[in-house]
This record gives structure tokens, sequence and C-alpha cells, in this order.
């Protein structure tokens, strides 16, 4: 374990830090409180920290209210150290928020058990914060593709929105849908079906930029949110992910599975409607041109601009 440990006795220190270091674990060491501060606010946080009561600076109990009261941060294992034995001097350092206790002198075997006491408690916070996060990432992805569901790729989309009105840039919208996908599940099978919708988003994915996100908005319909992104480069990201599909079928076991995508994109340049809705729902419109003029195409409609304002693009050329 990454150890602190914090005491104005260089005796207690040298012994303690030696010792410890020889129990094979990481130590940092200082002198006095403000200095163990520094470090329990650093990157490198320890796990444990063994604070003596009285400091120069910051004394033990201080530190440890200052521990408990910040949030955000992995669980610290406190061990105070003092040369004080009352029942009222106990009571206020576990107060503060200690886990232990050690009194002056102290044997190095009992310091030895109450670390290996740490160290169950500072494993079951790391599995208990691993396990929060689990859960946390799975309310927010669909299970099948590993995007992001409708509500989270739905909140990503408000929260960019909300970004691109603050800092003046543009927000570009996809609205893609993969082609005739029944005609998929009903000649390959509903696996096969899941298969592609898997493989698809892995390439959607790779056309993406990191900050892009992607969410499985229902079905094969998926909602690409794409930041700071004007019209023209929402045009190229989508004909990239055309031709991530258009020009390499899917392959599973002995069959190549043919797969087009249609693809709706609107643009929000701080000139026109800040609703989502009105973005989705752009989006789809455009969509809709696209599967009224054949599937396997790109249209680009303006959040202003009706459905049936111009005519209809032509779709991709097939070869």
């Amino acid at each position: 374990m990454r150890i602190l440990v914090a005491d104005d006795d260089p005796i207690t220190l040298h012994m303690v830090v030696y010792r410890m270091r020889q129990w094979g674990h990481e130590v940092v060491m200082c002198t006095d409180g403000e200095e163990a501060w520094r470090i329990l606010e650093s990157d490198a946080l320890p796990q444990v920290a063994i604070l003596d009561w009285m400091m120069p600076g910051l004394d033990g109990v201080e530190i440890c209210r200052r521990i408990r009261t910040r949030s955000g941060n992995p669980y610290v294992y406190v061990i105070l150290l003092t040369g004080r034995d009352d029942t009222e001097d106990m009571i206020t350092g576990l107060e503060a928020g200690a886990d232990d206790y050690l009194c002056k002198p102290f044997h190095l075997g009992e310091l030895e058990a109450r670390l290996r006491s740490g160290k169950r408690i500072v494993d079951l916070q790391t599995e208990l914060i691993e396990a929060q996060e689990s859960l946390r990432i799975q309310a927010m992805q669909d299970p099948l593709t590993k995007a992001l569901n409708h509500g989270a790729i739905m909140d990503y989309l408000h929260r960019e929105l909300s970004r691109a009105q603050r800092d003046d840039l543009p927000v570009s919208v996809i609205m893609a849908d993969l082609d005739e996908f029944k005609r998929v599940n009903d000649t390959f099978g509903h696996l096969a079906g899941d298969y592609v919708l898997v493989e698809a988003t892995k390439r959607f994915r790779d056309c993406l930029r990191p900050y892009d996100a992607i969410g499985r908005y229902g079905g094969e319909e998926f909602l690409i949110v794409l930041p700071g992104s004007d019209a023209n480069t929402a045009m190229k990201q989508a004909e990239r992910i055309q031709a991530s599909l258009s020009d390499h079928p899917i392959l599973l076991s002995n069959s190549a599975i043919p797969v087009t995508v249609s693809q709706g994109i609107t643009t929000w340049e701080g000139t026109c409607s800040d609703d989502v809705r009105a973005l989705v729902s752009a989006a789809d419109n455009a969509l809709y041109l696209v599967k009224s003029s054949g599937r396997d195409g790109i249209e680009f409609l303006a959040l202003d601009e009706e459905p049936h304002a111009r005519p209809l693009m032509t779709p991709r050329p097939k070869g």
C-alpha cells in the first residue's frame, strides 16, 4: 500500500518508516501537518495516513476532519498516533474521522496488525467504488452495442447544446438508420442481426473523434452528436460512416452480410432553435428524405427548413 506517515518526532518517524518499508509498503513521510495535507491533496493520494495528533501547522485531528469533509476522492484509512490515552481524547479523534488509534509507545506488531485491518477496509472500499462505477456505466450503456442508451445520448446532446450556446460553437447531429435491417434478421437470423448491430456500432465509432458520442436511439437507429462540428464537417463524418459499411460487408461465419446506412444531419449554429427536440426532429426528417429517395444516402436539413422544401437527394451510387 501507499502510506503517508506524518510525525514531528524523528525517532518514531524513522522507526515506523523503516519497518513499513521492510513490510513492502510504499511510504511517504513528513514532519508537519501542512506538508501532510499537501500530500493528501496531491494526485499521488496515499491509501493509508498515519498522523501524529500534535504536529506543527495542522494537527492530526484537523487533518482528519478535512479528509472526511472533502468529496470525490478515494477513501483514505486514517490511524492517529498520540501520547494521550484517555477516553475523551479517543472519542475526539474517532469523531473527527479517524479509523483507528495508536497510543505511544506502541509495539510494531500492533501497528502491522492494524495496517492489515486497514488494507481490508481499503480493498473493500475500492471494490465498492468499482462496483458503483460499473453500475453507473451499465445505466448509461445499451447492453448489446455498448453505445450510449437512449436516455444517455439525449443527456449528452442537452449538455453539448448548452456548451455550444455558452461558447458560441456549432453542434451537429446525425440520425443514422441501418437500411432494411428486418431483411438481415429474416435472412440470417436474429443472432446475426445482433452481430450486425454490434459491428456497425464499432465501425461508426471508428469514424468518430474521441469527444463525439454515439447512442442507440432505438432498434437499428443511432443518434450521433458531433460537438463543435459545422454542417460541412458533419457531412464528411457521415460520408466516412457510410463508406465504412457500404464498402465492406459484415463477415459472419461463411456469410458476407451487405449493410448500408441512411443518415440525416442537422446543425445548430446559434441562429435557430435551441431546443434539443428540434435538433433531433430535423435530423429525423432529413433521414426520412433519404429513406424516401431509396436509402443508402446522406441528407442535410437546416433546423428551420421544411422536409419537402427542396428535391430529395439521390441515393449513394452502388459499386
